[in-house]
């Protein structure tokens, strides 16, 4: 039972015949759900919201379409850098950011630049050992300081961006300063492509992941910098209740129902739309059921999750209403507990 993650062995008739109940009811369920592939993400009362896939290679975009992505919302080009014995050349970035954005079609692709460090490390690409590997050399830091890889990748996807609908993102932002440098590389690589003939879009929106407290608490500032933020909850979450998420001795302090994440979200969310900016959300979070009616609450505009989410979450946005969902979310924020929290929004869905 994957759901359960039990193997139950020798199984009496009792237990096949539950199991053939549970079967039968799963297919009728997914049958239902396809009947979603390509219809919006409206709510009742006609708020529509962008259900978006997580996606890790070229290969994942016909799986991410199957499942009734309406864009891409979080592309991580780690694969790229992995599994092999040297940095992936232009050419090679090029063909693979190519390859997205042809298979999507025209709709969005949010490309995340280099997240390698902490828990990621590249044979080829010597980092020294660290305390503390999340708090330390990587993602944005890395890049700014190894401009040479930095400046590759962002030369083969201004070069994708004419063959899609190309948005591009830093992770691990953590101030105004950061971001104005990566920001200048950027200017740095049009000025090299127009210089060379090479064509791109002008069109290309510039993001940020919100994955650290002093960028969330700074969002309206940094509102003003950006096109786009895209909150990454699941390193955001681990940075404010300081709980390393792969420790199981403390792993039940990690919350996505704390209060002081929701408070945070609830704050990047509304200094964005302050600044007439949207909103996604690329953290697990955004494809989790229990929490997505608080998440429409606070107005989140792209919700991006692994692809065989986004049926389930379709389904419940069509089922709510975006005006009671704002209710929820208005009380849930002066809740002082997760537990609280939880009641809330168990009530919403009972009712």
């Amino acid at each position: 039972d994957g759901d359960e993650g039990v193997v139950i062995v020798n199984p009496d008739e009792e237990t096949l015949q539950k199991y053939r109940e549970k079967q039968k009811k799963l297919v009728e369920y997914k049958k239902e759900l396809s009947k979603l592939v390509n219809a919006e993400s409206i709510t009742i009362d006609g708020r529509k919201v962008e259900l978006a896939a997580n996606i890790g290679t070229p290969s994942n975009v016909e799986g991410a379409l199957k499942n009734g992505a309406e864009g891409v919302g979080l592309f991580r080009t780690e694969f790229l850098y992995m599994d092999k014995d040297s940095l992936p050349t232009e050419e090679e970035q090029f063909e693979a950011y190519k390859a997205v954005l042809e298979g999507m079609g025209g709709r969005p692709v949010v490309i995340r630049t280099l997240d390698i460090g902490g828990d990621k490390k590249l044979p080829y690409l010597k980092i020294d050992e660290e305390m503390n590997p999340f708090l330390g050399y990587r993602a944005i830091r890395l890049c700014l300081d190894r401009k040479d890889i930095f400046k590759t990748q962002l030369r083969a996807l201004f070069r994708a961006s004419v063959y899609g609908n190309l948005k591009i993102m830093f992770p691990m932002i953590s101030g105004v300063d950061e971001l104005r440098q990566a920001k200048a590389v950027v200017e740095e690589v049009k000025n090299e492509l127009k210089a060379e003939g090479i064509a791109y879009s002008d069109n290309v929106e510039i993001g940020i992941m919100i994955e650290i407290p002093s960028a969330a608490v700074i969002s309206d500032i940094l509102a003003k910098e950006v096109d786009f933020f895209s909150i990454g909850t699941n390193d955001l979450i681990q940075y404010t209740v300081a709980v390393d998420r792969m420790n199981e001795k403390i792993s039940y302090l990690y919350d996505p129902f704390h209060p002081a994440v929701l408070r945070l979200i609830k704050m990047v969310i509304d200094n964005a739309h302050k600044e007439g900016k949207w909103a996604g959300m690329c953290g697990e979070m955004a494809g989790d059921e229990r929490i997505i009616p608080v998440l429409l609450g606070f107005g989140l505009d792209e919700f991006s999750m692994s692809a065989s989410s986004i049926l389930k979450a379709r389904k419940l946005i069509t089922s709510l209403n975006y005006e009671e969902a704002k209710k929820l979310s208005d009380e849930v924020i002066m809740c002082a507990t997760s537990e609280e929290i939880k009641s809330k929004i168990q009530n919403f869905v009972n009712r």
